[in-house]
């Protein structure tokens, strides 16, 4: 059964979809059956994937209204990730749930039919704490949280850290933090290393070793609609991010140990 995980932080521009994506195309590297789910209704996973969102049939939307399976609106892509998609529909699902009943329990049930396919499936989340980012909490095992080291970030952290521990106590019993992923690193900036070291001496062994530095390679992947692990092995950012796989991997080895 497949471990599910959202990248997820409440501020925007942290590099949650960057992750997603390249975290995906490099535990499909490592020989792992991944599905991303793209719960942002700006699609941008999906189109960073190489996916025409102009042109799907179904997509997560259609998920959550239970108007069609999840395995419907599943594309498989070059990179090997299979992903459910997203377009600008998805902004109206928080209006059309919001009156629903176990709105709560749409994205979990769903993916009921689909968890033995896979071995990780990731969940791109909004910027924000809204029906769709609880639909994903909700249905996920634990969190990955991307974020930069600068001194606003860590306000939003605790932010954070407080609607997991509220999703887990009300709706999700199960629901961890996986690891807190430090991006768009700077070393010349001494800020920079200051946050990190506080991250390091407040949450220990939670924080991943591997650091994803700032690459202009990262940003450019997703014009291509291509991870950055295709687009531009050998650059420092798709290096990054299959050290970053390796080390997902060894920790579940661990904890299964």
């Amino acid at each position: 059964m497949a471990k599910v995980i959202s990248v997820t932080n409440q501020k925007g521009g942290v590099g949650k979809t960057t992750t997603s994506i390249n975290l995906s195309a490099a535990l499909v590297l490592q020989k792992k059956r991944i599905l991303l789910l793209d719960m942002d209704p700006q699609g941008n996973a999906s189109v960073g994937l190489g996916v025409d969102t102009s042109q799907l049939n179904a997509t997560i939307y259609d998920v959550l209204l239970n108007e069609v399976t999840a395995k419907q609106a599943i594309v498989n892509t070059e990179s090997g990730v299979d992903v459910m998609t997203a377009n600008g529909d998805l902004a109206g699902a928080q209006v059309e749930l919001l009156n629903e009943i176990g709105r709560e329990l749409r994205l979990k049930k769903a993916l009921v039919a689909v968890q033995d396919d896979y071995d990780y499936i990731l969940i791109d989340c909004p910027p924000a704490l809204n029906v769709l980012t609880i639909n994903a909490l909700v249905a996920s095992d634990s969190v990955i949280i991307p974020m930069q080291c600068e001194y606003f970030a860590l306000e939003g952290l605790s932010a954070l850290i407080s609607t997991v521990r509220t999703i887990r106590e009300a709706l999700n019993p199960k629901l961890t933090i996986e690891g807190l992923l430090r991006t768009m690193f700077d070393k010349r900036n001494s800020l920079s290393g200051e946050v990190s070291k506080q991250l390091q001496n407040h949450f220990g062994d939670k924080v991943y070793s591997t650091i994803i530095p700032r690459n202009v390679r990262l940003a450019e992947a997703p014009s291509y609609g291509e991870s950055a692990i295709s687009y531009a092995p050998a650059s420092k950012g798709a290096k990054a991010y299959v050290d970053l796989a390796k080390e997902v991997l060894s920790i579940a080895r661990k904890k299964a140990a």
